[in-house]
């Protein structure tokens, strides 16, 4: 149903468009607009209260009305869309001599014009007609039927969670070390006879045993308490019911008829607050889903002294919100160890007390690296291969089941139980998330989605919608990710210190429930060399991805005369056939070759065929090896995201700057634009562009003043050229991330400190551009900068370090010398209260230690690295002391050894760097002298010491 609804919000934004007088309709045409405006609008209201419930509970034709809405959507979008092309194709005008020979074909070109604009107009008047008369059909069928009421309609299904609060502690497998380190937390203070309950909230994706750990502590602890209960709050909960429940389960006899009774939730609140007041309780909340249920349910726990709340959720966000009072706990649900898998999976097969068959033990292992420590994963894999007679199932089974995950397992009762334990996260999505949620089932098993790529990729498709009206679609995008990595969704990957993912990755058993919906709402069409993939006929294919999970791929199953209306293809193999057949997909939106090797083909592939793409909203060339980018690149008018990053040295075509549309642009790192890139008016974000060599250039650069992004390799030895530069960038105002770093070339120290950085920058890395620090580095200028990477010739360390501990948002400092000084900061040249947010702090090739900063200092900093001499170090000159700065987990060291005693003073040194509280002083690579080469071609002698402050949990 969410495809359907998904696939209307990018046409309605489009037919709301249309009404706009800049299109000057035809008065026929506008009333059409407007009329199946109206009717789509009552449509998608509809869609999105019928997407809110499973399939298993909606009426077959309630899913037959919206597929035949899905596909009215599609087509008329693509009549939507076609006008588009017709009327603004040729908006852009090259500039050229006003002579007779040019303005005779200006003439004919308008004329051309005109002639195309009216058969534009003729085109989407029978298209709104044709649409319009089918829309009044849908909605016919919508009323005579009652769809919305037969959706609202919920058949009463059993929880398959209820089995979990049921289930022997005997049957658990790893949980006993969860259980006894929760119970340890809920008891911390107690002694000091705290006056208020305390809450610990379970945080976790779904399937990963959460109810399951929280029933095993509240077992083991229900009988030191007064009182107890444990409900279940769920998707959409009965307040009323849950407080019912929860008055039944604290005193059954005295609350024996309250499901009968008629209150209210204030009554029921005051009646809960009245009972716990002054008896020491515990409850567990179960499965919660929205911080104001939380809000609400609260209300109802009486202030009593040793009292505890145990709640589950599945959102990073809610558990955050789930507190009673200052020491409230977040507690994070990880997956199994690879032994607690093995032993859960074991225990679910075979025999008691028997063992793996050895012809076995490789397939399991392969089993249970895609269940990734998941126990209903394991679970239910388990039960699949478990055998109700003594017998084991043979190997060719269990290899069946291994190549069937991720890609649509067999139907059976645990399955069907799992999938709809994990569903439970997909339904409760707002309804624009949905759609970008299955959208990843383009991607294959175990694949590194970059957040980036992701990103440009919902925006260019139509899935990027609404918001403030300030917002911009790739914030907006960003967000949306975000909200799904919240809801433990995807899993994030490598998050910096803003706690931004560069990637994600999808569970295997998610994506498998993502492959399940996805191919029930007909979305994404997969083809990996599997029978199973081989579309049907009658089925449309819009979104292809272009898999080769198998050795052999079958490419004849490709027929693009079968496929018109394909809106996006994404090829993780190369296939020749498929990229020759691409003048076929007129309509096509998203092209994605990344990492298909077009290089070195055996077949001579000729991209020029793009030109006819002229629906093109993404073009990804990334790690293709394209020899010649074709000019005709820059006739696809509406693209927003060019990625041509190829990995080769391929000239980016000239007529690139004529994508008056494009917002975002890769082009590899020696790769100089041409002149004219001042028309890409709409540009946010630009790496990496060579600079230094004409003023052109980087005067066109001041005119981008949309970016929000920029990455700059300056090359330049001309002065003037650098002023044109910094005026531009001063002109740039919307910045928020901006890297310049120097390859060769000059520095202008003097030229530099003119520049005032834009208010809102976060990001800034500027290397080897100056010799000193620039003068704009402060607080009142930077307030928002959280990641500062700085390479000067010389730092002052009393002067430059005081400076940088004052920026307010500062999370990551990367600070470097391009030549090594030896000379010894003082201590303390910094306040008590410097560096508020730093997490990570990087200084090189200058003498610093911790004790330049005192205690109250860097309260966040969990990484440090410094450069000191060991003779200072074994000497006592330079304290290494670092208890001062509680939140510290890593220090790394570079020791520079005075070279007539070596090793003599790095061992001293080295003794002095570790505590001497017992910890065991860890062997790595890092442990142990190695040769390090300066930029000022100077050798010396270094050593990297690395201690790991491991926490309690």
């Amino acid at each position: 149903m969410e495809i359907a609804a998904g696939v209307m919000t990018p046409l309605l934004r489009k037919l709301g468009g249309l009404l706009l007088d800049e299109y000057n309709l035809e008065k026929r045409v506008k009333k059409g607009v407007t009329s199946l405006l109206t009717e789509l609008e009552m449509m998608h209201a509809a869609l999105r209260k019928v997407g809110k419930k499973p399939p298993e509970e909606l009426d077959e034709q309630v899913r037959i009305w919206a597929d035949k809405v899905r596909e009215l959507c599609y087509n008329m979008e693509d009549a939507v869309d076609a006008f588009m092309v017709l009327v603004e194709g040729n908006r852009y005008h090259e500039r050229v001599p006003n002579n007779m020979k040019n303005r005779v074909k200006k003439f004919l070109k308008k004329t051309t014009k005109l002639f195309s604009r009216g058969k534009a107009l003729h085109e989407i008047g029978d298209a709104m007609d044709e649409a319009k008369e089918l829309a009044k059909e849908l909605g016919d069928l919508r009323q005579r039927y009652m769809l919305e009421g037969h959706a609202g309609e919920t058949r009463d299904t059993i929880d398959p969670r209820l089995e979990v609060m049921y289930k022997d502690v005997s049957e658990l497998v790893g949980i006993e070390h969860k259980r006894d380190k929760l119970i340890k937390m809920l008891r911390e203070g107690d002694e000091n006879g705290m006056q208020q309950p305390k809450a610990i909230s379970i945080v976790g994706s779904g399937g990963l045993g959460k109810t399951t750990l929280a029933k095993a502590v509240y077992d083991k602890l229900i009988g030191q308490y007064a009182c107890g209960a444990f409900v279940s709050v769920s998707r959409n909960p009965d307040i009323k019911k849950i407080f019912k429940k929860m008055l039944h389960q604290l005193d059954r006899k005295r609350y024996a008829s309250i499901n009968e009774a008629v209150r209210d939730e204030e009554q029921l609140i005051d009646e809960l607050n009245m009972f716990l007041h002054c008896k020491r309780y515990l409850i567990l909340i179960d499965d919660i889903w929205d911080e104001e249920d939380w809000r609400i349910i609260k209300c109802a726990f009486s202030k009593s002294v040793g009292s505890a709340v145990i709640m589950t959720t599945r959102k990073i966000s809610v558990s955050k919100a789930c507190h009673l009072s200052g020491d409230d706990m977040v507690y994070e649900m990880k997956p199994l160890t690879e032994g607690d898998s093995q032993r859960l999976f074991y225990k679910r097969i075979f025999p008691q007390g028997s063992d793996c068959p050895s012809q076995l033990e490789q397939v399991s292992r392969n089993i249970l690296r895609k269940c990734g420590g998941v126990p209903l994963a394991i679970i239910t894999i388990a039960s699949l291969l478990a055998s109700n007679e003594q017998q084991i199932k043979p190997k060719y089974q269990w290899d069946n089941i291994l190549n069937s995950m991720g890609r649509g397992l067999a139907e059976g009762g645990s399955v069907k139980d799992m999938r709809r334990i994990l569903s439970f996260s997909y339904y409760d999505l707002p309804s624009h998330l949905k759609t970008c949620f299955l959208y990843l089932s383009i991607f294959p098993e175990d694949f590194e989605i970059r957040r980036d790529r992701l990103i440009w990729r919902w925006i260019a498709e139509g899935l990027v919608q609404g918001g403030k009206q300030e917002s911009r679609p790739f914030e907006l995008g960003e967000s949306y990710f975000n909200e799904l990595a919240n809801r433990n969704l995807i899993q994030p990957v490598d998050i910096d210190v803003e706690g931004r993912a560069s990637a994600c990755r999808v569970h295997d058993m998610v994506l498998d429930l993502i492959c399940s919906l996805s191919s029930e709402e007909n979305f994404v069409t997969v083809l990996d060399g599997t029978v199973q993939s081989k579309p049907s006929s009658h089925i449309k294919v819009r979104l292809l991805s272009f898999q080769n999970s198998m050795s052999e791929l079958t490419t004849h199953w490709v027929d693009a005369t079968s496929m018109p209306q394909l809106r996006s293809v994404t090829l993780f193999r190369t296939d020749v056939d498929l990229i020759q057949a691409l003048p076929s997909f007129q309509i096509l939106r998203v092209l994605d070759l990344e990492g298909c090797n077009l290089g070195e083909s055996s077949h001579k592939v000729d991209l020029s065929c793009v030109e006819n793409l002229l629906h093109l909203r993404y073009l990804g060339l990334r790690d293709t090896r394209v020899g010649i980018l074709p000019m005709e690149i820059g006739k696809l008018r509406f693209l927003e995201t060019l990625d041509l990053r190829v990995g080769g040295s391929a000239e980016v075509p000239s007529s690139v700057v004529r994508l008056g549309h494009l917002m975002c642009l890769y082009v590899d790192p020696d790769v100089r634009l041409s002149v004219g890139m001042g028309n890409l008016v709409s540009l946010e974000e630009l790496t990496t562009v060579k600079v230094g060599g004409t003023v052109a250039i980087e005067k066109e650069l001041g005119q981008l003043i949309e970016l929000r992004v920029l990455q700059l390799e300056w090359t330049g030895d001309d002065d003037s050229v650098c002023s044109s530069l910094v005026v531009s960038l001063g002109n740039l105002r919307k910045l928020q991330s901006l890297i310049i770093f120097r390859q060769g070339g000059l520095r202008f120290d003097v030229i530099w400190d003119s520049w005032v950085p834009p208010p809102h920058l976060r990001t800034f890395e500027f290397v080897g551009c100056t010799l000193t620090m620039p003068k704009w580095i402060n607080s009142s200028v930077l307030p928002l900068l959280s990641i500062l990477r700085i390479e000067v010739k010389r730092v002052q360390p009393e002067v430059d370090i005081q400076i940088l501990g004052k920026l307010p948002a500062l999370r990551f400092l990367y600070l470097e010398t391009t030549k090594v000084q030896y000379t010894r900061a003082e201590s303390f040249i910094v306040g008590a209260d410097a560096f508020p947010c730093l997490r990570e702090c990087y200084l090189y090739y200058f003498q610093t230690g911790p004790s330049i900063f005192p205690r109250g200092a860097m309260p966040r900093l969990e990484v440090l690295y410094f450069f000191a001499r060991a003779l200072h170090i074994a000497g006592g000159e330079l304290d290494v002391g670092m208890d001062h700065l509680p939140s510290l987990r890593r220090v790394m060291v570079s020791l520079c050894p005075e070279k007539d005693d070596i090793i003599d003073k790095i061992d001293e040194a080295a003794a002095m760097i570790y505590p001497q509280n017992g910890n065991k002083r860890k062997k790595n690579d890092g442990d142990r002298l190695r040769r390090w080469d300066s930029c000022a071609l100077e050798s010396i002698l270094s050593i990297l010491i690395c201690r790991q402050f491991v926490s309690s949990s």
